[in-house]
């Protein structure tokens, strides 16, 4: 009888082990994060093809793409250009998210670049899965440039999506990131302390493993807290940035990625 129970205890522990190994294996995926594409700039529909040509030969299976914002050159409102940059955009093979830029939704024509937006693309906060990651899009620019949306609160949303992650890996995606800037050899302020402080509690209240941005137009890594920010360099040849996009791998709770130059 002794040996019985130790044999089905043995059979228990070896299939939590199973299972804990499947979940790490469901779990390893890829995705791409493209940025800043600035569409209808000079050279912008070039560069965007080269970058749709290179990643619909990537070799490993690409779950989707992110594109982390501006995706147009302040031409929300020019109905014929955000149509010829969706008809671009959707010649990639993975699927393709987007979220709102500082240069898609201004604050001077807020209320008509924000529901060109959800009509054109998506909402200003979109919820996706893959292989139990949580992938959340956030549109940030009222955090970032200090405004408020009486029918939009950036944290109260995210908090809301975060809470329906229900404990699974979040990666939460945004356009201006929240540290300091520094570019002319000196820094620049980011976001407004308070709202900086608030944004990282909240990160790291739940189960965030990164958070993925642009605007910058430069690589860079800090942290929030506990939570990494990664920021990719972007499509964009403004301040003569070379063509970029990245490779992201999540695996066994981790992620880090591979930086693509294409010029």
């Amino acid at each position: 009888m002794q040996i019985l129970k130790k044999l089905i205890i043995l059979f228990l522990l070896l299939s939590l082990i199973g299972c804990s190994q499947l979940r790490d294996e469901e779990q390893h995926l890829y995705f791409v994060q493209i940025t800043d594409s600035h569409y209808n700039e000079p050279k912008s529909e070039m560069r965007i093809n080269k970058i749709i040509e290179s990643v619909n030969k990537l070799p490993m299976k690409i779950e989707c793409i992110v594109h982390t914002g501006d995706i147009t050159q302040e031409k929300l409102n020019d109905t014929s250009i955000v149509n010829k940059s969706i008809s671009l955009f959707n010649n990639f093979i993975p699927p393709i998210h987007f979220l709102p830029g500082n240069h898609d939704i201004l604050k001077t024509t807020y209320e008509s670049n924000k529901n060109i937006f959800i009509n054109k693309f998506d909402s200003l906060i979109t919820y996706h899965e893959y292989k139990g990651v949580v992938f959340l899009l956030v549109f940030t620019e009222p955090l970032a440039q200090s405004f408020s949306d009486d029918t939009y609160k950036p944290l109260l949303e995210l908090e809301k999506k975060l809470k329906k992650s229900a404990g699974k890996p979040v990666i939460v995606f945004h356009h201006t990131p929240s540290v300091e800037d520094f570019y002319k050899n000196k820094m620049h302020e980011g976001w407004n302390k308070d709202i900086r402080d608030k944004w990282i509690t909240l990160l790291n209240k739940y189960n965030v493993k990164a958070v993925i941005a642009g605007h910058f137009h430069r690589d860079e890594h800090h942290w929030l807290g506990n939570v990494p920010l990664y920021v990719c360099a972007p499509i964009s040849a403004y301040w003569n940035r070379q063509l970029t996009y990245r490779i992201y791998e999540y695996k066994n709770g981790k992620i880090g990625y591979r930086t693509q130059y294409l010029e």
